[in-house]
């Protein structure tokens, strides 16, 4: 298994925190609703993903994009939170050095509830 292939099955489980993809060194960046930050160090990655993916879920949509020196991966994550139905959409660009994740770029559409999602159905069929 790569670090991707545990990473993408950790966020899917809600396994995040025993998740040893990441380089102890690791850098995330992540762009989400109007914001980006930068967290640094395995711990910390887990500590900020533990949150991001902390209900099983399924991937409704996967794609995986070889690059030199890593993957370009871009999912639909569906989950159910307190009995409300949510999804992802996300893209992550992850370059792997020494078998460990060492960059992990994110680029996260938000969480959208069921709420949100129904909105984005009608919408999509106006």
């Amino acid at each position: 298994m790569t670090p991707i292939d545990e990473f993408l099955a950790a966020a899917q489980t809600a396994g995040i925190d025993s998740c040893q993809a990441w380089a102890g060194d690791a850098v995330v960046d992540a762009t989400v609703p109007n914001w980006r930050m930068q967290v640094r160090g395995a711990d910390a990655i887990r500590k900020l993903f533990s949150g991001w993916y902390a209900d099983p879920g399924r991937y409704d949509e996967l794609r995986r994009m070889p690059l030199p020196d890593g993957e370009l991966v871009e999912f639909l994550l569906t989950w159910t939170e307190h009995g409300v139905p949510h999804a992802a959409h996300q893209a992550h660009v992850l370059r792997v050095l020494s078998g460990r994740i060492a960059e992990h770029t994110v680029y996260c559409g938000g969480r959208w509830p069921a709420n949100l999602l129904a909105q984005m159905a009608e919408a999509a069929d106006a």
